[in-house]
């Protein structure tokens, strides 16, 4: 079985060499002795969520952290091209279940869309809590498939937002019912972004669809069935990562 991973502190992790003494402490040095219940001789990996995942043997356990030897460092080199997902805020937890899955998937940014049709509304503080509780669902997922990378979260950003995102992108793609193109086949460019749209349960509005399409984006289709706001962003970037990464 995979050893447990925990986000450590950045520059602890940073500093990490073979045969030195890493400390887990805080909120995931208190999860991993008192949770996980992580006893002396066994072995955790300790992220920086920056790409670096250090291999560590607990040698001192408290209920508040843990102190190990650094057995093993891997820095993972930044993915190219960089997959984002563009989620449409979603009545439930509907969009948190998409981020959550698309974090297992490899997804490298998630970025909240206040579309037209979203029945939830982030503004003011609810906005700035929706995206923190946004970052602890990546950051859990993050965790659980034991990545190195933690994906970021983007601010809310509106059709101007996201129009200014289509234009910096290396490739924008839109999840349509109408679409034409199949997705599968897609030429990916070998750096940059690749945008990955995906609206609300009631869809994306013609007058979004053709400002998205107006900067450069391009709809797309994945199939003959329509998904779910929660599960079409991961199952399209299990197609993008299965031509691009899972080789």
């Amino acid at each position: 079985m995979t050893h447990q991973l925990f986000l450590g502190e950045p520059s602890a992790v940073a500093a990490a060499v073979v045969g030195a003494t890493l400390v887990l402490e805080g909120d995931e040095g208190r999860h991993a002795a008192t949770v996980v219940r992580l006893r002396p001789g066994e072995r955790c990996f300790v992220a920086d969520g920056a790409g670096r995942r250090v291999l560590v043997e607990a040698t001192e356990v408290d209920r508040t952290r843990v102190c190990g030897r650094v057995l093993d460092v891997v820095d993972e080199p930044a993915p190219a091209p960089r997959f984002v997902l563009v989620q449409a805020l979603a009545k439930g937890d509907r969009d948190e279940q998409a981020i959550e899955a698309a974090t297992e998937l490899g997804v490298d940014e998630v970025v909240p869309w206040q579309a037209e049709r979203s029945v939830v509304v982030w503004r003011g503080e609810r906005a700035a809590k929706s995206q923190a509780k946004w970052a602890a669902v990546v950051a859990r997922a993050t965790k659980q498939s034991r990545r190195a990378r933690m994906p970021a979260t983007a601010s809310v950003v509106g059709i101007d937002g996201l129009v200014a995102r289509v234009k910096s992108a290396s490739l924008a793609l839109v999840l349509h019912e109408d679409a034409t193109e199949p997705l599968a086949p897609m030429e990916l460019p070998t750096d940059g972004d690749v945008l990955l749209v995906v609206g609300p349960e009631g869809g994306i509005t013609a007058r979004e669809l053709d400002a998205l399409a107006a900067a450069g984006a391009r709809p797309v289709r994945l199939g003959s069935t329509i998904l779910r706001a929660s599960s079409a962003g991961p199952a399209a970037l299990a197609v993008l990562s299965a031509r691009a990464r899972w080789r």
